[in-house]
């Protein structure tokens, strides 16, 4: 604590009054305080410098003693819940922190603050230009005010955040148009109803995701819609420093940090619907870009038939969720419904008689019956200890929301060679690479070969619409992109329009493109033989896989989606 110029001259002007208030209100005692009226009458300088110094006493007894003789009055419990959070509303909480100052009443007149130091004139003056009003001070120890400074603003958050759900959501706001928020405020009506509304219009077009992206000039709207990027509207600049603001104070973010990235969460009520929205932002040359992930919680989980599984496919998933050992991995890009999957064969499998514990970060799907932990990076808690940990519960079936190491990879490993069922995602682009990017983690080939059951790789590729889609004949350059020669007769290939119904895109909804690797034995012997990926893919389809470009070419032939389609989501050396 700095000991301003104001306080030393006070005690420097009572120093005999001071030393003896010290020792009857601190821990000094009467020989220290004669100890160190003698080191200043030697060396010069300051009593409570030289006390300080020498530890006998805290920077704080000062002020505490100075306060008790100018009658300024000292507190040391401060009554949080009797604290009405809307008086902080014009000050943020760093200010409050870095000055160690917290409202805690407001009349008509005057508005009383604790602080750690009332003898700091530069924050006393602030306050009355902010709230134009008298300042009455109370003295508290620094501890006291950090700790009530972090519960009143925590509340003063929760009500800001609450009150989403009491705002009437207007889905007939136009969005499209500017809207005054330049001069608004983030505590502010305008920029609420705003960042409300957009929100609101995400979860009804079924957004997963919220991208505000600020440029030079203005702001950029956009919604990941079915796995596309679309854009949304447009803003002014000025406006993002508000919307960015209203965001992150919903999520209990630092606000004025703007230099780090952030990560949050928010937790709303929209149209009767629990939404979980994940936040995270960056700072870029323009300002902060945010990110938001839109989770509908209590979502009904789907079933397999419905997500777009079907044939040997689908056969093979359900007999490999009555295996009582082994790992099956899920595999693909980030976005394209491997969590989705496993939930679904998860909920396939829940049985009373089945104990079923999943680590997932985050838990998008709840599930009655299964055990959900959520990963929790800021305690330390990751995939891997979580699941280190849930083996000594003896589940029958685990499921792990990643596999992003050596060691959940060889924990996962181990656990399906003791007895359980694993199943968990891994990155790779297609089923037969899943070996060798487990032997480039560091596991070792006969783990693998011995625990491995099986391994399915998927995309999700948008469906027509069919209210507007147009039968079209393929050309032959798509022919030769698809690597086809002729169609099979009974297929008939359609093309995406646009209507109101799609909102002019030409597709509604999403389904599973998809390949199952079943480990056999001589696949078993060419994972501990460190083979290619490419070699492991041939002898699957000797097996009988059906791979990614023939299930994409199948729901082509089937109307259910398009070439530009399968050309987009899955990349052109998966199709051959």
């Amino acid at each position: 604590m700095k000991i301003t110029d104001e306080l030393s001259e006070s005690i420097e002007q009572s120093k005999d009054k001071i030393g003896e208030l010290l020792v009857k209100h601190s821990a000094l005692t009467r020989q220290q305080l004669d100890e160190a009226l003698e080191v200043q009458r030697m060396e010069g300088g300051l009593l409570g410098e030289v006390l300080t110094r020498k530890n006998y006493i805290h920077p704080h007894d000062l002020i505490k003693v100075v306060c008790l003789q100018v009658g300024i009055p000292y507190q040391i419990d401060i009554k949080v819940d009797e604290i009405d959070a809307n008086v902080v509303k014009d000050l943020s909480i760093n200010y409050a922190k870095n000055h160690e100052v917290l409202p805690s009443m407001e009349t008509d007149f005057s508005v009383t603050v604790f602080m750690s130091n009332p003898f700091n004139f530069n924050v006393v003056n602030d306050l009355h230009m902010i709230f134009k009003k008298e300042i009455k001070i109370i003295c508290t120890t620094p501890l006291r005010i950090q700790d009530a400074i972090n519960r009143v603003y925590e509340k003063a958050n929760r009500n800001i955040v609450d009150s989403i759900e009491d705002e009437s959501f207007d889905e007939n706001i136009d969005l499209d148009g500017p809207i005054d928020i330049l001069d608004a405020t983030a505590d502010e009506a305008p920029v609420i109803r705003f960042v409300n509304s957009v929100m609101f219009r995400a979860v009804k077009e079924r957004a997963s995701d919220i991208h505000i992206e600020p440029y030079d000039r203005e702001t950029v709207y956009r919604f990941r819609i079915n796995g596309v990027m679309t854009e949304i509207l447009r803003q002014p600049k000025k406006t993002h420093a508000a919307v960015s603001s209203r965001i992150k104070v919903m999520a209990k973010l630092d606000i004025a940090e703007k230099r780090l990235p952030q990560d949050g969460r928010i937790k709303i009520k929209i149209a009767g619907k629990d939404i979980d929205i994940r936040l995270s932002t960056i700072p870029i040359q323009a300002g902060e870009r945010i990110v938001m992930r839109i989770l509908e919680k209590n979502n009904q989980v789907l079933r397999l038939e419905t997500l777009g599984f079907r044939g040997k496919v689908l056969e093979g998933l359900q007999d490999l969720g009555s295996r009582k050992h082994g790992v099956l991995y899920v595999t693909g890009p980030t976005g394209h419904g491997k969590t989705t999957t496993l939930m679904a064969i998860l909920d396939r499998i829940n049985s009373p008689d089945k104990m079923i514990i999943t680590v997932e970060d985050p838990v998008e799907y709840e599930v009655p019956g299964i055990s959900q932990i959520q990963v929790n990076h800021k305690i330390d808690l990751s995939f891997a200890v979580a699941l280190r940990s849930i083996l000594r519960q003896n589940p029958d079936v685990v499921m792990v929301g990643e596999t992003r190491d050596k060691e959940t990879a060889e924990i996962a490993i181990n656990a399906s060679l003791t007895g359980h069922f694993v199943l968990s995602t891994l990155h790779t682009n297609d089923s037969s690479s899943a070996p060798t990017r487990l032997i480039d983690m560091g596991v070792q080939p006969f783990l693998i070969s011995s625990s491995l059951v099986g391994i399915l790789a998927q995309r999700l590729v948008r469906t027509l619409c069919n209210s507007c889609k147009l039968k079209t004949n393929l050309s032959d350059f798509e022919k030769a992109v698809l690597d086809i020669e002729e169609l099979p007769d009974s297929a008939t290939v359609f093309k995406p329009v646009g209507c109101p119904k799609c909102h002019n895109t030409g597709y509604t909804g999403r389904t599973v493109v998809s390949e199952l690797l079943i480990i056999n034995d001589e696949i078993r012997a060419l994972i501990i033989q460190k083979v290619d990926s490419a070699t492991i893919k041939k002898a699957a389809v000797r097996s009988g896989m059906r791979t990614l470009r023939g299930d994409a070419l199948d729901k082509i032939f089937e109307g259910i989606t398009s070439v530009e389609e399968i050309l987009r989501a899955v990349n052109a050396e998966e199709t051959h």
